[in-house]
This record gives structure tokens, C-alpha cells and sequence, in this order.
């Protein structure tokens, strides 16, 4: 999964990079707010997440031109303790959410996963599960049956968007543009290797290959 991150105080902007990062998100960093609504717009975002405190063109504004201009990507706003009416206004300009500095990690990892859940339709999940696995996002491991089956960072990665896109038809480009951050190279080719030693632990059945156009998750794995 793809983040944005827009944040200007740069202690807390290198923190949150690096423990999502470790969380298995790929994250795309600014700190001004005239970049972030060129940005936001038109990258492939799985969701956002925005400071209202921003120099150039304050986050409150970043969002309203966003929700003007149709993205519908999640985004969830980072407020100062005690800023109740940036809250209210934060969430009429079309915040999904709002977590208030300073925070813990986890709650920020446990609101991010909730929103991208919400966002596929599967808001009543407290795991991800499809196709007969549970994915467990916390120890970035799956299991079926009650037996654990462990990953590569990289396997999990494939596999929890997988997860949160089960039956539909996904390119290797598509994929490879959600879950590699805008620094790195995007080569597709690893996407399909990643895919075959996805296959070897969980059933060739799982993803099945739609030739000329991608992949699709959901199948029974047996």
C-alpha cells in the first residue's frame, strides 16, 4: 500500500517514514503544501496522511482543493492536542479521520489499516481474511487453518493488497505502483516473482494469472 505523507516538523516526518516503512507501506514524503496538492492528486495514493499545520498552503486548504478537485483517496489529518475546531473543520472539508499529536505508533498503524479496510468495503474486519487465510498485519505473517505461514516483507506486502482486492483484476504495473514508493525503481517483473513464491507457500490456486491483463486473488489455494 501506497502512502503520502505531508508533514513539515522533519524529527516526526523521519519517524513516521520509518515505522511505516517497517509496517510494510511504501511512503512518499513532502513537507509544503503547494507541492502536496499537485502530488496528492495525481499519484496513486491508497491514502494520506496530512498535517493541517503546513507552510505554503496550509493543510486545511490542501484538503479542500483536493475533495473539490474529486480525490477520493482516505485521508487522515494529524492536529495539535486541544485543536478541537481544526478537528470539526478538518472533517467538514472531507477528513476520513483525525489522530491528535503527540500520538503513539501503534494507534496510527491501527487507524491507517481501519481506513483502508473502510475504503474496500471491509470495515467489520478486525483481520483481513479472504480466499481462507488471516492475514495478521501486526506480525506480517498469514495462516490458514490455524497454522501460521511465515513471509518475506516483500511477500506480505503482495499479499495484503491482494487481500484488500480479492477477485479483482490487478496488472502488474497497477501493483507495482501501490507498493513501491516514488523513489524506487517500479520493475514489474519482480511483482511476478514475488507472485510464484506467493504460490509455493499458499497454492498455485490462489492467484490465478489473467494472461494480458494481470492477476487475480481469491481462488481456494487447495
Amino acid at each position: 500500500m501506497r502512502l503520502l505523507l505531508v508533514e513539515d516538523n522533519v524529527p516526526l516526518a523521519d519517524e513516521l517514514v520509518g515505522t511505516l516503512g517497517r509496517q510494510g507501506y511504501a511512503v512518499d514524503w513532502l513537507a509544503d503544501g503547494r507541492d502536496a496538492i499537485h502530488q496528492g492528486a495525481s499519484e496513486p495514493y491508497d491514502l494520506i496522511v496530512l498535517d493541517l499545520g503546513l507552510p505554503g498552503i496550509p493543510g486545511l486548504e490542501v484538503l479542500g482543493q483536493w475533495r473539490a478537485g474529486g480525490l477520493s483517496t482516505p485521508v487522515l489529518i494529524l492536529t495539535a492536542r486541544g485543536s478541537w475546531a481544526e478537528r470539526i473543520e478538518g472533517l467538514k472539508a472531507g477528513a476520513d479521520d483525525y489522530l491528535t499529536k503527540p500520538f503513539h505508533p501503534e494507534e496510527l498503524q491501527l487507524r491507517i489499516q481501519a481506513l483502508l479496510r473502510r475504503a474496500r468495503g471491509l470495515a467489520n474486519q478486525p483481520k483481513l481474511e479472504a480466499a481462507g487465510l488471516h492475514l495478521d498485519e501486526g506480525r506480517q505473517c498469514v495462516s490458514r487453518g490455524g497454522e501460521d505461514i511465515q513471509l518475506t516483507a516483500a511477500e506480505f506486502r503482495l499479499l495484503r493488497y491482494f487481500m484488500l482486492h480479492p477477485e479483482q483484476i490487478l496488472s502488474k504495473s497497477h501493483l507495482a505502483e501501490h507498493l513501491y514508493d516514488g523513489e524506487n525503481e517500479r520493475d514489474s517483473n519482480v511483482i511476478e516473482v514475488h507472485v510464484n513464491h506467493l504460490r509455493r507457500k499458499l497454492g498455485r490456486a490462489v492467484v490465478e494469472t489473467r494472461r494480458g491483463q494481470g492477476y487475480r486473488f481469491g481462488g481456494s489455494g487447495e
